[in-house]
């Protein structure tokens, strides 16, 4: 984890939400000179950090309605930095809490040193990532409405399927094989979404990949080298990602992508595990159906998995699997260089 080191003349801290803000400004003594609820917006945000402008730092946790305060800050060329939820719960948990005290000590970890950063995603990029998680959201709807179908099939002894449902070239006639009217009514509803699904999904595809070659075709391309990525989990490694200078070494990059478990440890003994939420959960849905697809498309793949698995499990075996690829993408992306898939599996 990195905090912010820096110092300023002045920190503000602001705990924002999507119609309000408490704004929280210290000077270098640790001094209050600012602590006013205000409503969101860069007009009452200007206006209550004008005084402080030389030397002043923003610091706001990391939610959903950060984009326009980061925006703000970069225009009015003020440094923003932007906190991990998490570490930051574990670090100023109380027993009182409310927004006038959540904006003083987000302004006391940035004076301290102790504020801990998440990562600022550029805005050229932010709208396409974006785009990007919510198509691997309408994909899971897609998926929970195919499953339903073929769950009702077999709650009523139908006989199977002739082919895979993810395959099928059209949805609406599966409701005739139901015999009660209410249950050909719900599948029929199924179906009409799943139709709607793959359209959009379709559209979705053919813009984002369009997109993706304006801002890194070369990296992209590389990503594909890779067996069981494609041209969308190539997209979405892309976007997750960004910049992969951002981590040191590939131990950092696994940990981001919660391909490896953190250990806690007291005079000697273990206490469990870190927090499995820390991370970037996009990319370890990634990582996990790149492992998936590798082992149909790397026959030497599913041969090291099975070996693995008679020493450890399938479960384990797979997990190994993923951190490999996620080492290689991060080998792949730092050198700029193809897939080589000798080295993988001996390696």
């Amino acid at each position: 984890m990195r905090f912010y080191k820096q110092t300023h003349r002045f920190y503000c801290g602001v705990d924002l939400h999507a119609r309000s803000m408490f704004v929280h400004v210290l000077d270098h003594e640790g001094q209050t000179l600012f602590d006013q609820d205000l409503p969101a917006g860069p007009d009452a945000f200007r206006a209550a950090v004008a005084p402080y402008r030389a030397g002043l730092v923003v610091g706001c946790e990391c939610m959903f309605a950060w984009y326009w305060l980061a925006d703000l800050c970069e225009d009015e060329s003020i440094p923003f930095t932007l906190g991990h939820a998490l570490y930051m719960k574990a670090i100023h948990g109380g027993k009182a809490k409310n927004d006038q005290i959540d904006a003083a000590k987000i302004a006391g970890l940035l004076r301290g040193g102790m504020f801990p950063m998440a990562y600022v995603y550029p805005r050229d990029m932010r709208e396409t990532r974006d785009l990007l998680r919510r198509r691997t959201y309408f994909v899971r709807q897609r998926a929970q409405l195919i499953a339903h179908i073929q769950n009702t099939n077999s709650q009523y002894n139908l006989p199977p399927f002739d082919r895979k449902l993810s395959r099928h070239p059209d949805y609406s006639e599966l409701a005739e094989r139901f015999p009660h009217a209410s249950t050909k009514l719900s599948i029929g509803a199924d179906a009409t979404l799943i139709n709607h699904y793959h359209q959009t999904l379709a559209e979705l595809e053919t813009h984002l990949v369009r997109h993706a070659k304006v801002h890194d075709p070369a990296t992209y391309h590389l990503l594909q080298s890779l067996p069981g990525i494609g041209k969308v989990l190539g997209l979405i490694l892309l976007y997750e990602i960004h910049d992969i200078g951002r981590f040191p070494e590939d131990g950092n990059f696994l940990s981001y992508a919660r391909l490896v478990r953190c250990d806690h440890e007291s005079a000697g003994k273990k206490k469990g595990a870190g927090c499995r939420k820390i991370g970037n959960a996009h990319l370890k849905w990634a990582f996990s159906e790149a492992a998936c697809l590798m082992l149909r498309a790397l026959p030497a793949a599913k041969a090291w998995v099975g070996r693995q698995e008679r020493k450890r499990g399938k479960k384990k075996a797979l997990a190994i699997l993923e951190a490999k690829i996620g080492r290689a993408v991060y080998q792949v992306w730092k050198k700029q260089q193809p897939f080589d898939a000798q080295k993988f599996l001996t390696h």
